[in-house]
């Protein structure tokens, strides 16, 4: 039983991992220019995405970015006011493959163009994955390896998912758009549950902009930037709206 605990507990680890690099890397590095990393942290977050989320960055980019310039419209990605709430909840991971195929992506991206790591290591997503789970097998074996990679899926496309789904719908809305703010879901997705703040100010490196709210994702910036492994670009938090970058 122990072992297998155990194994569940490391799972939950690389999902949170797996959170920090989202937010950091994916989310407000590249999608919104919050911040500039340092050569070797960049290489590192994007050795981290490939292998514990097989997420091709320029991808996820051009479908955050679309998300921002049509929010909770019918060209929106994922807004749980046009599909529901139950389907971006359990297939956000579907409707962002279905997204990153629309020719129109290419748009949002041209400040991003790949390079050759890209071609030979980072567009290959599975391979990735793959590499990741072959390290829990050299660490734990293949069962509980198993079981590790089965809980970091399913929490990391379940945090995924309610980062819009709940994000959406349900909470609190300090300022003046559709999305909403849950210090819950903070806890649990690296910050990214206080939605409602980035919405209002989106290139904001620190999504906490109130007493009493939290976000963790700013503490690893903050560590980042203390090493001079990454650089601030816009104010770590803006208390007044301004519109989102597309």
């Amino acid at each position: 039983m122990l072992p297998v605990l155990g194994a569940v507990l490391v799972g939950l680890l690389v999902t949170q991992v797996g959170f920090v690099v989202t937010t950091v890397y994916l989310h407000r590095a590249l999608s919104h220019r919050s911040l500039t990393l340092s050569r070797p942290a960049d290489f590192v977050f994007r050795v981290l995405t490939w292998m514990l989320t097989g997420i091709r960055p320029r991808q996820w980019v051009a479908v955050h970015r679309m998300h921002h310039a049509f929010t909770d419209t019918e060209r929106d990605p994922h807004s749980p006011l046009v599909l529901g709430t139950a389907k971006v909840l359990f297939a956000n991971a579907a409707l962002y493959r279905t997204a990153a195929r629309d020719p129109a992506g290419a748009r949002y991206i041209r400040d991003l163009p790949p390079d050759r790591w890209d071609t030979v290591l980072f567009d290959h997503a599975l391979l990735g994955l793959g590499l990741g789970v072959g390290l829990l097998v050299l660490l734990l074996g293949w069962q509980l390896a198993l079981i590790a990679a089965a809980v970091h899926m399913v929490a990391y496309l379940l945090g995924g998912g309610a980062i819009n789904a709940i994000g959406h719908r349900y909470g609190r809305r300090p300022h003046d758009n559709n999305a909403t703010n849950n210090q819950w879901l903070a806890w649990l997705v690296a910050g990214e549950g206080l939605h409602n703040n980035h919405h209002a100010v989106a290139t904001a490196s620190n999504l906490a902009m109130a007493r009493g709210e939290i976000d963790p994702g700013w503490w690893f910036i903050r560590l980042l930037v203390a090493t001079r492994q990454a650089k601030l670009r816009v104010p770590a938090a803006a208390r007044s709206a301004a519109p989102a970058p597309t």
